[in-house]
């Protein structure tokens, strides 16, 4: 099979979908087709920690889109067939089940695959969350154990261990950090979480390495940490962060190296693009090559590859931006958060449950988190638009 000339997108991601239905608003009147590796149409992820996990969605909420308003895009959706391989001077793909699908343009959003413990595939009872699938199975799982242990100490991690908690499972969270998502929240609002999880009754085992998993017949029983300690569990969930896809890639000649590496324009060669997580891509403004995973960043960036595909020639400069839900408190970043940052309070009262920091570091303003303040918080990010925006403006945190 191979698709007429147009726009070939490599992901039914949330990138992905972004990237076509931009096209289209911008007035694209070619062919355009989507490939996909899992059999469903496009679906958000953030719900898959959260609402979807804990039941409070049905799976087919967390699509993006209902079929008639996919249909209306009028473009082909090839689902269920991984790309394999990539010719990039004849802008062609091949696919899992045989496939050849060539195209003027093409965008790839692959997205990431998670990381896994050594011997993980080898013990029932052990999940990651990725996918749908991952999510269904690991919600199965949680209404059949008791006690679960996740690995990770992250996003992702955190919100899995606040999610199993509120579902009345005894819950232990352990990690290499001192607190969770140190790194992405600094210690202040990293220790503020940790006591949020604390109180809300999970166990916290930070700041030491996870040695190994622990079975017996062929079922996972227990994580082994650093210390010698074994941490007994029906269940345990991986999320120890996520590799991009590119092995496919692999034999392309695109430059490969933690994603996707890109020019300004999110421009990996002449004629090929990268959205979404797996995009690296030079920040003019942060002075760095940049890899950011997260859903806003997913549209933002498919709007700007769209607009350079239709003509347009503007570097992707965004504002970076995450947030997470745990425990009903829902924290916002906007920016970054260096390590060494200078913190202060400008908003609310941490005391009262709802503040937003400032962060700097050499007396320019990197980053704003939001905690329970979205408004706020939301208005503050104008002062991390106009640090980027300065003349000199400062390289991206150490």
């Amino acid at each position: 099979m191979t698709a007429p000339a147009g726009v070939l997108v490599v992901g039914a991601s949330a990138a992905g979908l972004a990237t076509v239905e931009a096209l289209r608003r911008g007035g694209y009147p070619g062919a355009v087709t989507v490939l996909g590796a899992e059999p469903h149409l496009p679906y958000d992820r953030p719900p898959l920690s959260k609402q979807v996990l804990s039941g409070a969605w049905q799976p087919d909420r967390a699509l993006l889109r209902p079929q008639d308003v996919l249909a209306a895009l009028d473009a082909e959706f090839v689902l269920g067939d991984p790309a394999v391989g990539m010719d990039a001077p004849a802008r062609s793909v091949r696919t899992a089940s045989g496939r050849t699908l060539r195209a003027d343009t093409i965008v790839i959003a692959t997205g990431t695959s998670p990381r896994t413990l050594p011997g993980q595939a080898g013990l029932a009872g052990v999940h990651v969350l990725r996918t749908l699938d991952d999510a269904l199975a690991l919600r199965a799982g949680l209404l059949r154990c008791a006690r679960l242990v996740v690995v990770g100490d992250g996003v992702l991690g955190a919100e899995v261990a606040a999610t199993a908690r509120t579902m009345g499972l005894d819950v232990t969270l352990a990690g290499p950090q001192q607190a969770p998502m140190a790194s992405q929240l600094g210690r202040p609002v990293a220790d503020r979480l940790a006591g949020l999880h604390t109180e809300r009754g999970v166990r916290l085992r930070l700041g030491t390495g996870v040695r190994g998993l622990t079975g017996a017949r062929g079922t996972v029983t227990g994580v082994s940490l650093d210390t010698g300690e074994v941490l007994p569990a029906d269940l345990v969930v991986v999320a120890i962060g996520g590799d991009p896809v590119t092995g496919w890639l692999r034999d392309s000649g695109l430059p490969v190296d933690n994603g996707l590496v890109c020019d300004s324009r999110c421009r990996a060669a002449d004629g090929i693009y990268a959205v979404g997580d797996v995009a690296r891509w030079h920040h003019d403004r942060l002075g760095t090559l940049l890899r950011l995973e997260n859903r806003t960043n997913a549209t933002e960036q498919a709007v700007a590859v769209a607009a350079n595909i239709l003509g347009g020639d503007r570097p992707y400069t965004p504002v970076p931006y995450f947030w997470t839900d745990q425990f009903g408190t829902r924290i916002q970043v906007y920016g970054v958060l260096p390590a060494d940052a200078e913190v202060t309070v400008v908003d609310g009262d941490p005391e009262t449950g709802r503040f937003v920091a400032r962060y700097r570091r050499d007396g320019r303003v990197t980053g704003v988190l939001g905690w329970n303040m979205p408004k706020q918080a939301r208005m503050r990010r104008q002062e991390v638009a106009d640090a980027l925006a300065a003349p000199d403006s400062a390289p991206a945190p150490r």
